[in-house]
């Protein structure tokens, strides 16, 4: 093996454990929040554990408080509430069962709202030290017959290559769905305002559409570019379309605004993703598991610091919003079960409750292998 294979190899060694790094702070942060609200409602904890499997390290201050541990498994951790299935574990008052619904709905949210609020942190730090990611044209595609009537039709109705995407049709861009949103049902007979950083300054500029947007689910991006014009550009490795990122330097209260603005963006981009697959309009192979996830992650976050910041960010805000869902297993789940109990002043049966969040679990694993395998089946 020669020096430059062994440095490959290093390298993409150094990246996955960078992308399981993200992963287990990001996951270790969320049981924290967890931590942090049980000790300030006086929940009894029995163990905080970062990891899963086999104990390398555990330490246990004294036999009234919980025990600190590091496991093999880097891909999880948790926040051992005494009886939290309601099951094994004292019955005492401070056991997780015995407390008041409403607190217990708060400890479980303590979780997600802590991803949130770090991955919020990491989007100020991102945008006011680098300024907003927006779209950067590379070139644009004036068609295959470069006749005069082809430029005359397009001819100051054009995007220009450099131009960085600010605004499509009067909203916002911080996302490529922002854009499909402000565009879809629109025609090639339409022309659209899209407000864009040129030469120094902003300038709005009418843009005649090139194709029909009739976007099905959140992947046909290619009929966005095509409807805008861009152009592509040949590569070794295939063809792409002459797109790449670049920073827009924003105002203190607008990169603050623009922060919990972009936030939001990515936690309704996973809502619309979800919506999109109960509906069938995306399929599963659209999805990735951890695998997949590890993968994408690797990739992008040994691009850049900023690179790093944003994926980070990302896969912050989607523990929060995936953790908030009703599936069986999550913290969605166990807070509408509290719920219940709140409302009826009679719990679930204990052990009804277990099993289905033990049937959620297993659920869970099984739809993550599955979609890593036909994510790989697509390679």
């Amino acid at each position: 093996m020669g020096l430059l294979s062994v440095s490959s190899v290093l390298s993409t060694i150094g990246s996955v454990l960078l992308a399981i790094l993200i992963l287990l702070v990001m996951i270790t942060v969320h049981e924290f929040g967890h931590y942090l609200a049980g000790k300030a409602l006086k929940f009894k904890i029995n163990e905080f554990a970062i990891g899963f499997g086999p104990k390398l390290f555990a330490h246990k201050p004294s036999e009234e408080k919980e025990e600190f541990s590091i496991r093999l498994l880097p891909l999880g951790g948790f926040c051992g509430f005494d009886g939290e299935d309601g099951v094994n574990g004292e019955e005492s008052k401070d056991s997780f069962t015995a407390k008041a619904p409403w607190k217990r709905i708060i400890v479980l949210l303590a979780g997600p709202l802590m991803n949130y609020l770090l991955a919020l942190l990491l989007i100020i730090v991102s945008m006011f030290a680098f300024g907003q990611q927006v779209y950067k044209v590379g070139g644009i595609d004036w068609g295959t017959e470069e006749t005069a009537a082809q430029y005359q039709k397009y001819e100051g109705h054009s995007l220009e290559a450099g131009d960085l995407i600010l605004e499509v049709n009067g909203k916002r861009i911080y996302l490529v769905t922002d854009m499909m949103s402000a565009l879809k049902g629109k025609t090639d007979e339409d022309t659209v305002p899209i407000l864009v950083y040129r030469d120094g300054e902003e300038i709005t500029q009418p843009v005649r559409l090139r194709a029909n947007c009739d976007f099905q689910n959140s992947n046909e991006t290619s009929k966005l570019w095509r409807a805008l014009g861009i152009g592509t550009v040949q590569r070794d490795d295939g063809t792409y379309w002459n797109l790449s990122a670049d920073n827009y330097r924003l105002g203190f209260f607008q990169t603050i605004g623009g922060s919990f603005v972009y936030s939001f963006k990515i936690a309704g981009t996973i809502f619309k993703i979800l919506g999109e697959l109960l509906t069938g309009n995306l399929g599963l192979s659209a999805m990735g598991g951890p695998v997949t996830t590890i993968k994408l992650t690797s990739e992008i976050a040994t691009q850049s610091v900023q690179s790093f910041f944003e994926i980070a960010a990302y896969i912050g805000v989607n523990l929060a919003v995936f953790n908030l869902l009703p599936i069986p297993a999550l913290d969605g789940s166990k807070v509408i079960f509290c719920l219940i109990e709140w409302v009826f002043r009679k719990p679930v049966p204990r052990k009804i409750e277990a099993i289905i969040h033990a049937v959620g679990f297993v659920l869970i694993l099984v739809f993550a292998v599955v979609v890593d395998i036909l994510q790989f089946a697509r390679c």
